[in-house]
């Protein structure tokens, strides 16, 4: 067994703990972070705090508001992280300074446009300079990847082209239809290599940093969204598979209920899949998605696990996500599909899946992740402020248990203390210790660390002890979220040593 593998293992099995930060937080001359030299600097921080998985976001390109969870296709990957610094190497892009971008945020607003015609002006170059072998290892990604590529590299060259969504395009177009899109295939060939240009190098970006990651014992924990944003190559390509009306326009949109976060609930307005025509399709959708993911990651964190039980389902119509009902989801049966999968394609049956099973939990969605084995998640934002039971406090975890001081939905840990009314406090402090008052982040990741939970990951925020300024995404806020970026200046050599330290402390990380 790899050192990889022992660390994808150990989430299942053994203690370990890792570090949540996605790619566009880190540091970087081009505005976000990126597949550069500053994600391998980061492999070997994570090396020298002795962790042993890096989780992250979804990797797929964002979408309104920037966000990585409203994506227009589930298996392509993010343009924004292409390493502009390695095109100019392979000769394909002019070396020129970069535009003085800010330290500690990412204003998408300019870098967005920025990198992308930097994308073009590369891809133009590739077309005058590459070599031969270059244009064959290209096109071989193409014809392995047209399974999902060629759908997407047409969906936003038509994006693009017509610049609203894809129910307002002429109709052929609108309808994915063949004859339709053969039509335009030639006019739009330009473009429809210029997108498939930029998942090349993606694929082959990202490629190396995660074997980079895996020779030096690190597994990457990745993010898959359960629902699609309508205005995506998914839901274009497949409207049989969502609940949408003739003209392609969502009946119900997805979200959650009241709760924790917002008195309204959450709209969130994905379209809702059709259960039904996915499971007499033998959920064929799911394995090509879940499959793609694999190899790009090692362990999946399955967003909103309870949606697979039931989920809440809100009319089209409605502003807000209080008048819903809960529907009946798909349940044992997908996993078993997907297990199934797994094991004709020569994998463990066992899915490498973390269950996000945050908010209104039933004991049918308890029931269901346990029957398939999946480890579930704890906040210990959470714990504070009710009773001694409180499934969030350390001593009520369980072996199968992945647990986070917050996730990049909540505050920094430090944000939330300052914030925190004056009984969560007082609770926190009866837990926690004379250290809450000093370094609560340190005091709740030291507990969390110390507990029988399986499994650790700790924010990089909470690590260097970043207050609310610092926060990653505030939940139903559409604007001014996913935009923190760190700077090496903030870290220093204190952080990674405690990490360190309290893993052997605590023996995690300790493979075997």
């Amino acid at each position: 067994m790899s050192p990889a593998q022992a660390a994808t293992a150990a989430i299942f099995s053994q203690r370990c703990s890792g570090v949540l930060l996605h790619l566009t937080s880190l540091p970087g001359p081009h505005g976000s972070g990126d597949l550069g030299a500053e994600a391998y600097h980061f492999v070997d921080w994570l090396v020298s705090a002795g962790q042993r998985l890096w989780q992250i976001l979804p990797l797929s390109p964002v979408g309104p508001g920037n966000s990585p969870y409203h994506s227009p296709s589930t298996f392509a990957g993010n343009p924004l992280l292409v390493d502009l610094d390695e095109l100019v190497k392979n000769g394909w892009l002019s070396a020129q300074e970069p535009p003085v971008f800010e330290v500690g945020r990412c204003d998408f607003e300019r870098v967005a446009p920025y990198r992308l015609q930097r994308l073009r002006e590369a891809w133009q170059g590739f077309l005058e300079h590459t070599q031969a072998s270059d244009w064959t290892e290209f096109e071989r990604f193409r014809l392995q990847q047209a399974h999902w590529l060629e759908g997407y590299a047409f969906f936003m060259a038509l994006e693009t082209h017509h610049g609203k969504p894809w129910t307002q395009w002429p109709t052929g177009l609108a309808q994915a239809d063949l004859a339709a899109l053969a039509a335009v295939g030639e006019s739009m060939a330009d473009e429809l290599g210029f997108f498939s240009f930029i998942q090349w190098r993606f694929m082959v970006q990202w490629q190396r940093l995660r074997d980079y990651a895996h020779a030096r014992g690190i597994a990457i924990v990745g993010d898959a969204p359960i629902f699609v944003a309508h205005h995506s190559a998914d839901v274009w390509l497949n409207t049989d598979l969502f609940l949408l009306d003739p003209l392609g326009e969502a009946t119900v949109v997805a979200g959650v209920p009241p709760d924790y976060f917002s008195v309204t609930g959450q709209r969130w307005g994905n379209p809702l899949y059709r259960w039904d025509v996915m499971a007499e399709q033998g959920f064929a959708w799911w394995k090509d998605r879940l499959s793609h993911l694999l190899e790009l990651v090692d362990v999946i964190r399955l967003d909103h696990f309870r949606g697979f039980e039931s989920y809440w389902e809100i009319p089209a119509t409605e502003p807000t996500a209080v008048a819903g009902c809960w529907r009946q989801g798909p349940g044992q049966a997908l996993f078993d599909a997907l297990a199934q999968a797994r094991l004709q394609q020569g994998a463990s049956g066992l899915l490498p899946i973390i269950a996000e099973d945050l908010g209104i939990i039933t004991q049918a969605v308890t029931d269901l992740r346990q029957n398939c084995g999946f480890p579930g998640m704890r906040v210990m934002q959470f714990a504070f402020g009710d009773t001694p039971a409180n499934p969030y406090l350390p001593h009520n975890f369980d072996v199968q248990t992945v647990a986070y001081t917050g996730t990049h939905d909540n505050d920094t840990t430090l944000g939330w203390w300052q914030t925190a009314g004056a009984g969560q406090r007082h609770v926190a402090r009866a837990y926690l210790g004379p250290l809450a008052d000093f370094e609560i982040h340190w005091a709740m990741m030291q507990s969390l660390s110390q507990s029988k939970a399986n499994t650790v990951i700790f924010p990089l925020q909470d690590v260097l002890g970043l207050d609310g300024l610092h926060r990653m995404n505030t939940p139903g806020v559409a604007q001014g979220c996913w935009q923190w970026r760190f700077a090496w200046r903030q870290v220093g050599d204190t952080p990674a040593r405690r990490l360190k330290d309290m893993a052997h402390a605590h023996g995690r990380n300790l493979l075997r």
